[in-house]
């Protein structure tokens, strides 16, 4: 890690030389946290965190180098104490052609149109509770041909989940097909995990990812999975489905998307998402009162186990570039509203009763 910053520093002194053209952009945030803790948590605690995401892009003729480095320098206050950690977020390279591209190296490998589960994107989970993180990159390589201005092919690999898996144990090589019509996408995608152990066959996933953009916006992405481990039939589906809508000129903004998480065991293994039951909906709608405030009222709700967790975003964007920030969440279930059993996204599994966070967002 400390070579690869080192590699990103010098880069940067190069490039202010005038040696090659370069791109420097980045976000910088300074966020502000208090938790009301649950379960075994604190029952009050604050926080203090500084992060940096600095991204750097090299252009070629035919080529771009990519590189991005995550910052984090965070204290809770009532500790007096600080820790900082640097993460290697992206670092690839592409290779422009005519009719195809060539791209690898740690980056984000994102497959279908779901907006909120992304149920086809098993290699880059999303979690809908942390909308504004970004997803973690994966050693990969991938090879696009573009046979029609309306139709791509990808043949893509992408390392194992677990590094220290021995020879080529959880490699995981694939192809998808994207066609685009005027108001309507598709992909199909197929993947193969080759086997972790000596008597799994390995694992085949199939996807399908359609959108259109009708009166509202419509999407259903698909992802089946034929673990011979693990019981087929529907137990094997991962399906979203939702739409999305505009009212008032573009200033108020719908969204919701239902997720069926039929395997379980298979998407608790890390590829696919960490969802521990089976039925979920998500619910958002956002209001732009004019071009530099808007509020976003959301909540995740799990049908199974009765436990939701509504937020609240609250967005004012002082002048170009800075913004200022307010995000408010409750976790709730039955435990909390009526004595029950506890719940996946109430209280004791997400550690706190309240969580409250306020920020500056510099963007450059």
């Amino acid at each position: 890690m400390k070579q690869g910053f080192a590699f990103f520093i010098i880069l940067l002194v190069f490039g202010g030389c005038g040696l090659f053209a370069l791109d420097l952009t980045g976000v910088m945030d300074s966020t502000i946290n208090y938790t009301a803790g649950a379960a075994e948590a604190e029952d009050h605690s604050f926080g203090l965190e500084q992060f940096a995401n600095l991204r750097l892009r090299v252009r070629g003729e035919r080529t771009t180098f990519v590189s991005a480095f995550n910052l984090v320098a965070s204290t809770l206050i009532h500790d007096s104490n600080y820790t900082v950690d640097m993460e290697l977020e992206r670092l690839y390279f592409r290779v422009h052609g005519d009719l195809f591209d060539i791209e690898a190296g740690l980056r984000r490998m994102a497959f279908g149109y779901g907006q909120v589960w992304g149920s086809s994107d098993f290699l880059n989970p999303r979690n809908p509770l942390a909308y504004n993180a970004r997803p973690r990159g994966v050693l990969g390589a991938d090879f696009t041909l573009y046979p029609a201005d309306s139709m791509k092919l990808m043949f893509f690999a992408a390392a194992p989940e677990n590094p220290f898996l021995s020879d080529d144990a959880g490699f995981i090589p694939g192809l998808s097909l994207d066609q685009h019509w005027s108001r309507a996408s598709l992909q199909a995608l197929y993947a193969y995990e080759t086997p972790k152990e000596a008597v799994n066959p390995g694992i085949h996933r199939f996807g399908l990812s359609i959108k259109a953009d009708l009166e509202l916006g419509l999407v259903l992405d698909a992802l089946y999975t034929l673990n011979p481990d693990n019981p087929g039939g529907i137990q094997g589906l991962s399906m979203g489905t939702g739409f999305d809508y505009s009212f008032f000129a573009g200033d108020l903004y719908v969204l919701a998307e239902y997720l069926f998480n039929g395997n379980v065991s298979v998407s608790a293994l890390g590829f696919g998402g960490n969802w521990t039951n089976q039925h979920y909906l998500f619910t958002s709608a956002t209001y732009r009162f004019n071009d530099f405030c808007s509020l976003t009222l959301a909540a995740v709700f799990c049908f199974d186990d009765l436990s939701f967790s509504p937020f609240a975003a609250l967005n004012y964007e002082l002048f170009q570039g800075l913004s200022l920030n307010l995000t408010a969440r409750i976790p709730l279930d039955q435990e909390t509203l009526s004595g029950g059993r506890a719940g996946e996204l109430g209280p004791v599994n997400s550690g706190a009763k309240f969580i409250l966070n306020a920020g500056v967002k510099l963007r450059f």
